[in-house]
């Protein structure tokens, strides 16, 4: 059989011949207590889950499907994507053990770094989130045990050079984490270029619709898989049946989602770059965006998330800015439907090597609407920019 697309392949599963009359779509099996007709039976997993917890039809659908996706092993679910970067760490990590990660790493990560492992024994490290390759590895020493990795990095978009980290760190006897949660599982496969475990969000894109929260887990190596399997066993955290069969509706249509949006958003990352009162697009689609070369060799897809350099202005600005929007909601996440925008600079003080920029940091992400009008929309942001900045430059009496 030919090689199938990802488009074919997300949704082949459900049509498979060979099981009989039954729905498209798995039913949702809402269950703590799994029943047994033989009490020789009742611990026996090969007959299926033997709690609710070990999950039931929905999840491991959805399993699959992200396996197949990844080129994993094996894909572990767990309530949200925060859980799906933090639950590998607990696993690989132990005290005295270090993990090293970008200083754009995500800000609930950080948190998690510096908060929960610290007064556990393992020590966090960041490097400046533009350095090279050799700058990455002139921070591992011997109490290195995992690197985890962002491209793009969080709020900033710089990227790095995967291929090249994973192989450094392979010989090293690093492992190496990777947040794929920008590129979906399907702009860039971290597994196939050496990573070893690949997490991301599936509240983002691959659910689609902004109404569920989960994490995927991927990996390959079976001494991963078991600690990563034993680490959600002994600490409980599993996913819901509603929320994972949400979570393999939204895969269906992923592809589709995701390519549809990446167009918008890079048509509107072009006419912002053009407009007198933006000083940088942070988008690696974008010829002109610093990680531009690394993206095309790498990538085959992108997001639809990007930053927005404005050229100075301040907080009042950037809230004018947002305030006079009415297709852009005003909320945290991204990878659903809608358009969404934030006001990012004060994040960038947690960071150790804060990045030089010439103005205020926005995060746009592009959603589904005619981008025609996302683009109306955004020339109201700016006509509100420049009032409070022409207000600003009067004269008082």
């Amino acid at each position: 059989m030919p090689t199938l697309s990802d488009r074919t392949r997300l949704i082949a599963g459900a049509t498979r011949r060979g099981q009989g009359r039954r729905p498209v779509n798995p039913p949702v099996e809402r269950a703590s207590t799994m029943l047994s007709d033989d009490p020789a039976a009742m611990q026996d997993a090969t007959d299926g889950p033997v709690y609710g917890l070990d999950g039931t039809r929905a999840a491991r659908d959805l399993r699959a499907v992200l396996a197949d996706l990844e080129g994993a092993s094996d894909v572990f679910l767990v309530p949200s994507g925060l859980a799906a970067v933090t639950l590998p760490l607990t696993a690989l990590l132990r005290p005295g053990d270090e993990v090293l990660t970008t200083d754009a790493v995500y800000g609930p990560t950080r948190r998690f770094l510096t908060r929960h492992l610290e007064v556990r024994g393992v020590t966090a490290r960041f490097h400046p989130a533009d350095a090279s390759v050799e700058a990455v590895m002139e921070h591992v020493h011997e109490r290195t045990r995992v690197l985890l990795i962002e491209a793009p990095g969080s709020l900033t978009f710089e990227m790095a050079d995967v291929p090249a980290l994973a192989a450094a760190c392979r010989t090293r006897g690093v492992l190496t984490v990777m947040d794929n949660t920008w590129a979906a599982g399907l702009a860039f496969r971290p597994l196939a270029h050496g990573v070893d475990v690949s997490v991301q969000a599936l509240t983002k894109y691959a659910g689609g619709h902004s109404d569920l929260l989960m994490g995927g887990i991927a990996a390959d190596a079976p001494e991963i898989l078991r600690a990563v399997s034993h680490t959600i066993e002994d600490m409980g955290w599993h996913v819901s049946p509603d929320d994972a069969w949400l979570a393999l509706r939204g895969a269906r249509t992923l592809p589709l989602r995701y390519e549809a949006q990446a167009r918008s958003a890079l048509r509107i990352a072009k006419w912002l770059q053009d407009q007198a009162e933006v000083a940088r697009i942070l988008y690696p689609p974008l010829p002109s965006s610093v990680g531009h070369d690394l993206w095309r060799r790498d990538f085959n897809g992108a997001a639809s998330l990007m930053g927005v350099v404005m050229k100075g202005g301040d907080t009042a600005a950037a809230h004018a800015f947002m305030r006079a929007l009415n297709l852009f909601g005003m909320g945290y996440s991204w990878g659903g439907f809608e358009s969404l925008i934030t006001h990012e600079t004060p994040q960038l003080a947690h960071r150790q090597h804060a990045p030089a920029l010439p103005g205020q940091l926005l995060r746009l992400h592009v959603g589904l609407e005619d981008p025609a009008d996302l683009i109306a929309d955004l020339e109201k942001g700016l006509k509100a920019w420049r009032a409070l900045q022409d207000s600003n430059l009067q004269p008082s009496a």
